[in-house]
């Protein structure tokens, strides 16, 4: 006899509920958030036939937590249904639009029952994998946070400071750079630029990590923020200045988080076995590869084909079709984190790949936009990562393009 399990995640209590292959409720039950509930959970799997052997599949609403990695043991399958998905397989049961925590916890565990096969259980990577997961995509947050608030500084100086904006905008990093940031600690406020010396500012060059360049890089930005520009009021440039201090605090701390972040990333990822192959494509570099491996994972069962992960990269385009009326168009649902990373490694692979460029050129000769053109070398690059990962072999450029040796000369 064939059984299933649907649990209703809640933050303090969960609802269980055991169904058989004709939907009969084999047992409910609510379990807390804590050791001895994954305990009893666990307990009633194995009183209805949960083994090594034959594990049950569970059903639930989310792909993390504690009560997550409880249920990942052994060959178990474990179902992260969408809870928009659920509340649409819910209205199968009864028009009357009731709710309860039991009742969704056996709508759960009836979808298995019904439509197993139209779910895709979660992928059974290695600990390493989902390390790098976690590490991944903590830093692209870092990274997103950080520009976030540097966007913030840059809105506040354009208020009451632009000659600090002409000052460090044009370099690399912008506002983020180390000495950016001591400057403005420094010099919040014009009127405290005017009374900087060049000893003090190269100071805080030298504290910001800058070796070369310094007495030149001090004249520039003496020069830079005695400017003549408007000024607000005295107190509340003043009040702007105490308000920059404080964004700057926050930059400051985000910046340390990306740095951390990323020597983390980079110790696990160079760990794993797949590093070596992802980082032999054009464009890879070690935090662009942490991420992809980050959202494709080690389970080489989990795709079917390159098909499969082309969709889940949202790389491939989508059919509508309806009677005379037909349409293809770019792929809204999609690993939102990978088609990011994706166009940034089609993006380098331009410079770095004389296939890739031409094959680039292609498109946009055929008519394609940029974006375009760039989705569509980013589907064909993905399809390789696929071949090279199933077959572990590294990327070869004469392999990977077949274009014809005049289009690889102009790309070059």
């Amino acid at each position: 006899m064939s059984v299933f399990c649907g649990i209703d995640w809640a933050e303090s209590h969960h609802d269980v509920a055991l169904v058989d292959q004709d939907g009969q409720l084999l047992a409910k039950r609510r379990i807390n958030d804590d050791l001895a509930g994954y305990r009893l959970l666990l307990d009633l799997l194995a009183e209805h036939g949960d083994s090594p052997q034959t594990p049950i599949p569970v059903a639930i609403e989310t792909s993390s937590g504690l009560l997550v990695a409880a249920l990942r043991t052994g060959k178990r399958k474990i179902f992260a249904v969408n809870p928009l998905a659920a509340a649409r397989y819910r209205d199968r049961y009864g028009v009357s639009r009731k709710k309860s925590d039991p009742g969704d916890a056996l709508v759960l565990a009836n979808i298995l029952r019904t439509d197993m096969h139209a779910h895709r259980p979660l992928p059974d990577d290695s600990d390493l994998a989902r390390a790098i997961t976690v590490l991944a995509r903590a830093q692209q947050d870092a990274v997103w946070a950080r520009q976030q608030i540097a966007n913030q500084v840059r809105s506040l100086l354009r208020d009451y400071y632009p000659v600090a904006l002409d000052a460090f905008l044009g370099k690399q990093g912008g506002l983020t750079r180390p000495e950016a940031r001591a400057v403005l600690a420094l010099a919040p406020t014009p009127s405290a630029a005017v009374r900087l010396t060049l000893p003090r500012l190269r100071a805080a060059l030298k504290r910001a990590g800058r070796s070369r360049g310094i007495e030149a890089e001090a004249e520039r930005l003496k020069t830079a923020l005695r400017v003549e520009q408007a000024h607000q009021p005295p107190l509340v440039e003043d009040a702007m200045g105490q308000q920059l201090l404080a964004l700057l605090t926050q930059l400051n701390a985000s910046c340390q988080a990306v740095d951390d972040l990323a020597e983390a990333v980079e110790a696990s990822f160079r760990q794993h076995p797949d590093a070596e192959i992802l980082l032999s494509f054009p464009g890879m570099g070690v935090q662009l590869g942490a991420r992809v491996l980050a959202e494709v994972g080690d389970d080489r069962a989990r795709f079917a084909d390159a098909r499969a992960l082309k969709a889940y990269a949202g790389s491939a385009p989508i059919t509508r079709a309806s009677g005379k009326k037909r349409f293809v168009g770019r792929r809204y649902i999609k690993n939102n984190r990978l088609t990011n990373a994706g166009h940034q490694w089609a993006f380098a692979a331009l410079t770095n790949s004389p296939g890739a460029a031409a094959h680039y050129r292609r498109r946009r000769d055929h008519g394609d936009w940029h974006a375009q053109a760039q989705r569509h070398l980013f589907n064909r690059m993905i399809g390789q990562l696929y071949h090279c990962l199933q077959t572990r072999q590294h990327f070869d450029e004469e392999h990977a393009f077949t274009s014809s040796s005049a289009d690889l000369a102009a790309a070059a």
